[in-house]
């Protein structure tokens, strides 16, 4: 390997710079190789922190501060830190942070020697790419390569994309002021995090979705609390609905018509139906891949693609599609192209959804274990019921701990309230280490914090048997 790495500019190259291009490139420069990332954009971060996770993040700490929406049970539904709020008051913070965080993976890619390009990069031979840039064209070589191109927003034919009022998740943050009324295609994450964020805001709304509850793959009962709270906040739920069409009309507003035949007449839409990997004019054919559905590249157990010197992670390979899965799967490509043997814990993956609000989960849901016929049964907490739920001003959080009837194994931890991505990862620490419902019972928490909802579920779920 080594003599064979001699021969070309770089011992890896790393196309995209996101969370798994970031670690990949890291992880072979640690080991003293040349290494280069080289991004589209002219700065380092990825879909990740330009338009997706870091921008959609900071856009809702930014409501939730300036909407004064956590404090309302205690000081009325009219509270507000400000009044008039205006879409340059929330992207101040996303500018601010992005900046940061840009800052910051610049500062750790010089810190270990790795060459940032910037520019289009295309395969023209198996070992070769041309990087066409700003500056001009030039081609750089390496032994072996790491695809991490992330995905974005897919656009069908019949919605009439203009950037303005009808626009996808890598647009949302551009609009120059908050529409009276919108509308949310898909009732996915990335739908049903900025429904929630705008319907914070005071924003009228409506999201369409095919199917007939939001976030099918989540615990039905969070889902039915999650419904609950949405349209507490004013959004309308047209579930097992399909638009036909989507188009601007004379007086600037946007028509969405559904199959059904009703129409929906908002100020503008915002379009968030699933993702297609950025796979397209990479010159995959030169190095003999060829991308699948919607552009997702097919990897095996290494993350090797069908071109074995060529690794992939992150979105561009599709599910889970987390940054924190990404980030996760580029180091482990990098250690695997170089021979690095990895001992992987088998520890389950949490999943987070950063809504107003907030769901996590970690395991098995209770749907899942039905169909298997687990013997399994369910310990909660309310959030309504511990003291740091009230200091928060969350009366509606619950947190579920779904057990074994016989041995005590802890299946999954389903949360949803406040902090929830930050509480699961003690539900996932347990389950990884088998801790069990006993650990989660006699272990003392700290009081007052939403770490107690662990010990009420546990002693919930255990009087449950023992009755």
């Amino acid at each position: 390997m080594e003599e064979e790495s001699a021969h070309y500019g770089y011992d890896m190259i790393v196309i995209g710079c996101g969370p798994a291009g970031q670690r990949a490139a890291i992880q072979a420069a640690k080991i003293r190789k040349r290494v280069a990332i080289i991004d589209r954009r002219e700065v380092v971060g990825g879909v990740c922190v330009n338009t997706g996770t870091i921008p959609s993040k900071s856009f809702k700490e930014a409501v939730l501060f300036l909407t004064g929406i956590r404090q309302r049970k205690m000081y009325g539904a009219g509270f507000r830190v400000k009044s008039d709020i205006k879409m340059s008051d929330l992207t101040f913070r996303c500018n601010h942070i992005m900046q940061i965080e840009i800052e910051t993976i610049k500062n750790q890619l010089q810190r270990n020697h790795v060459d940032a390009l910037y520019g289009h990069a295309r395969f023209v031979d198996p070992h070769t790419l041309e990087v066409v840039s700003s500056s001009g064209v030039s081609r750089k070589s390496a032994a072996q390569f790491v695809i991490a191109v992330g995905a974005h927003p897919y656009r069908p034919p019949n919605v009439a994309f203009n950037g303005e009022t009808i626009f996808d998740s890598d647009d949302v943050l551009k609009i120059k002021k908050l529409p009276r009324e919108m509308t949310v295609v898909g009732g996915g994450v990335i739908g049903t995090e900025y429904a929630s964020m705008f319907a914070a805001l005071g924003v009228n709304v409506t999201i369409v979705d095919q199917r007939k509850r939001l976030l099918g793959f989540v615990d039905e009962e969070l889902i039915d609390c999650f419904h609950y709270q949405m349209r507490s906040m004013g959004v309308r739920l047209r579930l097992g609905e399909e638009v036909a069409s989507c188009a601007p009309r004379e007086d600037g507003q946007v028509v969405t018509a559904l199959k059904s035949g009703k129409v929906i007449v908002s100020d503008c839409v915002l379009y968030s139906a699933g993702r297609v990997s950025a796979t397209d004019d990479l010159g995959l054919e030169k190095v003999g891949i060829a991308p699948g559905e919607r552009g997702k590249l097919a990897v095996n157990e290494q993350f090797q693609t069908a071109a074995l010197h060529v690794f992939a992670a992150g979105d561009v390979i599709g599910f889970p599609a987390l940054a924190s899965t990404s980030a996760r799967q580029g180091r482990l490509a990098s250690c695997n192209a170089f021979g690095i043997q990895e001992e992987v814990m088998d520890i389950p993956l949490p999943f987070g959804i950063y809504a107003i609000p907030e769901i996590s989960y970690v395991g098995r849901n209770e749907e899942e274990l039905t169909k298997a016929e687990v013997p399994y049964e369910s310990g909660i907490a309310r959030y309504r019921e511990i003291a740091r739920g009230q200091l928060l001003g969350d009366e509606n959080g619950m947190l579920k701990v779904l057990f074994h009837r016989e041995t005590g194994e802890v299946l999954g931890v389903h949360i949803i309230g406040e902090y929830a991505t930050e509480l699961i990862h003690i539900g996932q620490a347990v389950m990884a280490l088998k801790g069990g419902l006993n650990y989660l019972k006699d272990a003392v928490f700290n009081y007052p914090t939403l770490a107690e909802c662990y010990k009420v579920a546990a002693l919930d779920g255990h009087n449950k048997i023992r009755a």
